[in-house]
């Protein structure tokens, strides 16, 4: 009876049919990207580094009291360390679900706070951590170049320098993590035997490096009060770090009763190269620079994914002849490709529901009407 009352108005069911239609248009349009509650914690991270620690010694010197502050902090469902034998302690907090992630944020910074007191001087000095983001890597981009003067070192400190904060002002990307140190190191290669004939510790070493290799203000000439006449104040500006192998190899480390100084270029071999040596990667056996992409807990991947491409389109305009990037890992593959199996199901339902209509009803404008809506 109901399915007559609409096959004896068409005008009627056409009308009703375009309502429906441009209902689910409007629908299609301002869907909300996440409809229902969140299906995974927050989490948040905090991050230290030990430099020359083995996985032990940062256990027990970083982990452990960074661990016994933070644990019980409020809707924390459980934690997970990693020391490595880099020096790098990682600590994952992870929270029940409906736990606001600033606020969660804001409390393992305050608890990593009172643990920093305890903490070695090194550890404090490179600064400890706190963020939030989504433990799964998106993707990953590698910065490559066949030519041999664009070495991984190279690579590592052009993407730091040029690619590293694009990325990282991009919308709902957590963090940007460069595999491997990037920067640069003066690299002090010491001479045991040498060291011991001239009676010099390491220390004395880096006492000497840290006291010559500073960047001093050397106040200005003319400041008042000035002699009368005096007309000009100017600031003066030296040299400030050193920044060639053969600078600190003229640093003083001893001075000698005859008049004669000891030098680093005397008990060692200075050389520019990488700040650590602990990791490398290869792409197709080519050295190159990897970026490892975060999303932010409750961003689009998609959009990522698609943002990532866009500025790394527009970043790779300015690179060196013979670099180039590439995206060996993209985790939003799977997700587009499971969007267009749902699309090719919706067509193939399409033509099947149009049949069946179509055989029942025996009539053109009557089978186009129902499916109108279909869609």
């Amino acid at each position: 009876m109901f399915v007559r009352f609409f096959i004896d108005r068409p005008i009627f069911a056409s009308v009703m049919a375009i309502i429906i239609l441009m209902v689910g248009i409007l629908s299609a349009i301002f869907l909300p990207i996440s409809q229902y509650p969140e299906i995974s914690p927050p989490t948040v991270q905090v991050t230290a580094n030990y430099t020359g620690a083995d996985a032990r010694t940062v256990e027990q010197s970083v982990a452990t009291p960074i661990e016994e502050q933070v644990n019980g902090a409020e809707d924390m469902m459980y934690m997970k360390s990693i020391s490595s034998n880099d020096g790098s302690m990682n600590l994952t907090v992870t929270f029940q679900l409906g736990r606001d992630l600033e606020l969660a944020t804001v409390d393992v910074q305050n608890r990593v706070n009172l643990a920093t007191s305890q903490l070695p001087q090194d550890v404090r000095d490179s600064g400890i951590q706190v963020k939030k983001q989504s433990p799964d890597m998106v993707l990953m981009v590698s910065l490559t170049s066949k030519l041999p003067q664009y070495d991984t070192l190279f690579l590592n400190n052009y993407a730091k320098i040029n690619v590293y904060d694009a990325l990282r002002r991009i919308e709902g990307v957590g963090d940007v993590n460069l595999f491997g140190d990037p920067d640069y190191g003066m690299r002090i290669w010491l001479d045991p035997d040498k060291l011991a004939s001239y009676g010099i510790t390491v220390s004395d070493v880096i006492n000497a490096v840290n006291e010559q290799n500073i960047q001093a203000p050397a106040g200005q000439i003319g400041m008042p009060p000035a002699p009368k006449g005096q007309q000009f104040q100017m600031s003066l500006r030296v040299k400030g770090r050193l920044a060639e192998p053969s600078e600190f190899g003229n640093i003083i480390l001893k001075a000698n009763d005859d008049g004669s100084t000891v030098k680093i270029r005397d008990v060692a071999r200075v050389e520019m190269g990488a700040k650590n040596y602990y990791t490398f990667a290869r792409l197709n056996e080519l050295g190159n620079s990897i970026l490892l992409i975060y999303q932010l807990p409750g961003a689009n991947a998609l959009n990522v994914a698609q943002n990532v491409r866009k500025v790394m389109k527009e970043v790779s305009a300015n690179f060196p002849e013979g670099v180039e990037y590439r995206i060996p890992y993209d985790t939003t593959r799977f997700v587009t490709s499971s969007i267009d199996e749902v699309m090719s199901t919706l067509y193939e339902a399409l033509i099947l529901v149009f049949l069946v209509v179509f055989i029942f009803l025996q009539n053109w404008r009557t089978t186009i009407i129902p499916m109108v809506c279909v869609p």
